[in-house]
């Protein structure tokens, strides 16, 4: 009797763990869906990012695309209706979001240590990491130039002091016209100015006359945006002009030379929207994302620079084209050694103020 007993209650024990194991097996995965662009960028997300997180953690990961617009982000926390957990912002975004409180606080405390070892505090670029923020890559404003340059002058240049200077390298520089931003910046550091006094001299009328009055001295041709500046660089209007990074990698092996020196960053980084309930899931996401490893895998497909100085020794070729992706990057030691942090927090107190002047500028 004892032993039947023992037999029945061995069965009994057994079929509870293969019913709990099949339960894990078949049950639904948990959803998260992540919120980011259209295009390139958004398939590097999913192939580095999205998919390997959802394979590893069991997670049903979907995306959700948007444009950029905070009416969306601000719908979805008034009516509390989450159509994404995670949101790709670009960073002016994301602070905008974080001041209006559309953003849930993330404490960097849940970021692990780079490949190397290196505590994310210290591994990731400056303004990456925000109260309601964590950076995932880095894009920036460069200059160009014409590879007849260096026919015409046997050198090219090399530096933001070579890209002002017209007597060294004469003919026209083509600047973008879009914003004051990136170009006030680059004036002023052109003119001498160190770079942790910046904003405070762009915070008084002297000061922003000097950057006006640098850019004044160039004497620049002033294109649509960054890709027309780039047309005009191609097709002699311009000898020198400054682009996004990633506009001037999609030309490919029609691309100017690059001048990295004195590179304006920013980034896109990854938020969660308030009173979102899947906040764990989210954080979740984001510790693995901007682990070393799938930024360096974005930066595999696309030319910006991982938020992780640790990500930078795993990133490798292009795997469709083979084609070697570090000197694209604007994070590379190489092409970082002068890189200017762009505040956009200065900006969204004092953008609306400097519009009309710069608008007035640059039509002139």
């Amino acid at each position: 009797m004892k032993l039947r007993r023992s037999l029945l209650l061995a069965l009994a024990a057994a079929l509870i763990v293969l019913i709990g194991v099949l339960y894990l097996k078949t049950r639904p995965a948990p959803i998260l869906t992540v919120m980011t662009w259209p295009g390139a960028y958004g398939r590097a997300q999913a192939s580095a990012q999205m998919r390997p997180f959802g394979v590893e953690k069991n997670v049903d990961v979907r995306t959700a695309l948007w444009d950029g617009d905070l009416k969306e982000i601000r719908a979805m926390v008034e009516k509390q209706d989450f159509k994404a957990d995670v949101i790709d912002f670009e960073l002016p975004a994301a602070v905008r979001a974080c001041q209006e409180k559309l953003l849930e606080k993330i404490d960097p405390a849940i970021l692990p240590a780079g490949a190397d070892g290196t505590p994310a505090a210290r591994d990731f670029v400056p303004r990456a990491i925000g109260p309601c923020w964590v950076g995932s890559m880095v894009y920036s404003q460069v200059m160009v130039y014409s590879p007849q340059l260096q026919q015409r002058f046997k050198r090219t240049p090399e530096t933001l002091a070579d890209f002002f200077d017209r007597k060294k390298f004469p003919g026209r520089r083509a600047l973008s016209r879009a914003n004051a931003k990136f170009n006030l910046e680059m004036a002023l550091l052109a003119d001498g100015v160190a770079p942790g006094d910046i904003y405070n001299t762009l915070n008084t009328p002297e000061g922003l006359d000097r950057a006006f009055a640098k850019l004044t001295a160039l004497h620049p041709i002033w294109a649509h945006d960054s890709k027309d500046a780039l047309a005009w660089v191609k097709n002699g209007q311009a000898v020198m002009a400054t682009a996004l990074n990633g506009d001037v990698q999609a030309l490919k092996t029609d691309a100017p030379g690059v001048i990295w020196d004195h590179q304006l960053y920013e980034l896109d980084v990854f938020g969660i929207p308030a009173g979102n309930p899947n906040k764990q899931g989210a954080l979740d996401f984001i510790a693995y994302a901007t682990g070393s490893a799938p930024l360096a895998a974005v930066a595999n497909w696309m030319g910006y620079g991982p938020a992780r100085r640790s990500a930078l020794a795993l990133v490798k070729n292009n795997p469709e084209t083979g084609e070697a992706m570090r000197p694209f990057l604007p994070t590379a030691p190489e092409n970082f050694q002068n890189a200017f942090a762009i505040d956009d927090g200065w900006w969204l107190a004092h953008g609306d103020a400097i519009t009309s002047r710069w608008q007035e500028f640059v039509s002139r």
